[in-house]
């Protein structure tokens, strides 16, 4: 076995030996000459700075050979839970993902749904925009009727469709046939992006049910109004003894003709087309029954109030004091004031005649006559069609007369009636006329 020796310097200059596993050593302070190391026979002189260098790269050594041992002995351990843990990251990133999609995807449904769901209700405003608009048309075909009923009110409005002021435009435009509000919202989509659509169909909706009940209402207002004037016509009519179902001769707007076809509802039609059938068929009618009323002499010969000299009836005859029959109206008058016939009809005898003086006698139809006696003038002749108003003649004192005056008679198929139940009917009519 070898010996092995260390010397170090002693304070006091002194060495210690190690030998065999005994170290005889002193303490002294360091020389200059540093550490030695001995092995057997050899020695090594080291000073401070390499000492301690030689001891500090062996510390590092051992610090990293038990460090690199610690790592592989526990490396298996540390890349197990790292990979553990990158996967469960994975895993956690991918759920994510896939729930971000799936949410993507029913969003996506939902606008697509949704958008399916706006496109058919602006199908359907659309299409209620037209059948209005249609309305509308067949309206303005009654203007006759509309310009003379009184439209139902609404708040804010002055009431009636025109308060609406609908004006078409083309076909593709979605926004036709609109109120003016809602138009403007069709034409500048960005006020709808920022405001609910919804909310804004909805008004749409809205707005055409008022429209429609308007035009709903003018319909009732009008088949009212044909109703209440044929009833009030028929009654007069009747209470004149006049048969208000035969048709009289009457002047027509232009050539017309063609095959009779009886009119008849369409078939499939609903309520508001069958109320306009309805209307049609009352305005053919009411036009009857004013071209007859046209006919019967219910209008004052003279302007004015009636200013009677003398009624219809018995009364003490002006020549002889004695009684006789009055058969028509003596209506005081200026001599030249005009006389105006008091219905439609054509002149059957326009001159002198007896004790009548100058006379006019116009046929109304239906049995129906009149006769202008006295006059001054006359301004007609015998087969003119006069209309009501027109001038016949004269006021004057002709014939068998004491002063200026007319002297007017109704005749029922040639028979005298009494002229005034035929103003009283006039003047009940005079809103229907």
């Amino acid at each position: 076995m070898s010996s092995r020796s260390f010397s170090y310097p002693h304070q006091g200059g002194h060495r210690a030996h190690a030998t065999d596993g005994k170290i005889h050593h002193g303490v002294r302070r360091p020389g200059p000459e540093g550490y030695t190391l001995t092995h057997g026979a050899r020695q090594l002189r080291l000073g401070p700075f390499a000492f301690w260098l030689v001891l500090g790269t062996l510390a590092i050594m051992a610090v990293w050979t038990i460090t690199t041992a610690t790592y592989f002995t526990f490396r298996e351990n540390v890349l197990t839970r790292l990979i553990a843990r990158q996967a469960e990251m994975q895993f956690g990133y991918e759920d994510r993902i896939a729930e971000l999609r799936a949410q993507v995807d029913r969003f996506s449904s939902r606008h697509l749904l949704d958008q399916e769901q706006y496109e058919q209700k602006l199908d359907q405003i659309l299409r209620r925009q037209t059948a209005l608009e249609s309305r509308a048309n067949a309206l303005s075909g009654l203007g006759d009727v509309t310009s003379s009923i009184r439209q139902p009110a609404r708040a804010g409005t002055t009431g009636g469709l025109g308060t609406l002021q609908l004006k078409p435009s083309p076909i593709n435009d979605k926004g036709a046939f609109l109120p003016p509000r809602e138009r403007e919202l069709w034409a500048e989509p960005n006020a709808i992006r920022g405001r609910d659509v919804s909310g804004a169909i909805a008004h749409l909706h809205a707005s055409l049910d008022r429209l429609e009940q308007r035009q709903a209402a003018t319909l009732d207002s009008i088949e009212e109004n044909y109703q209440s004037k044929a009833r009030k016509i028929r009654g007069v009519l009747t209470e004149l003894g006049i048969d208000a179902g035969k048709t009289t001769g009457g002047e027509h707007a232009g050539a017309m003709g063609g095959p009779f076809v009886p009119p008849r509802a369409p078939p499939n039609a609903n309520s508001f087309e069958r109320q306009i059938y309805r209307i049609s068929v009352a305005r053919i009618q009411i036009h009857r029954l004013t071209r007859t009323l046209h006919r019967v002499p219910i209008r004052k010969p003279l302007e004015g109030e009636i200013d009677l000299a003398s009624g219809f009836g018995v009364r003490q005859d002006p020549f002889t004091g004695s009684p006789a029959m009055h058969t028509g109206l003596d209506i005081h008058g200026e001599t030249g004031d005009p006389v105006r016939a008091s219905a439609d009809g054509t002149v059957t005898a326009a001159g002198w005649s007896g004790g009548y003086g100058r006379a006019v006698d116009i046929d109304h139809g239906n049995g129906l006559s009149t006769r202008y006696a006295h006059l001054s003038a006359i301004d007609v002749r015998v087969g003119q069609s006069v209309k009501t108003g027109q001038t016949v003649g004269k006021v004057g004192s002709t014939g068998r007369s004491t002063g200026p005056h007319l002297h007017y008679e109704t005749r029922v198929k040639g028979e005298a009636v009494d002229p005034q139940k035929f103003f009283r009917a006039g003047a009940r009519l005079d809103d229907s006329i």
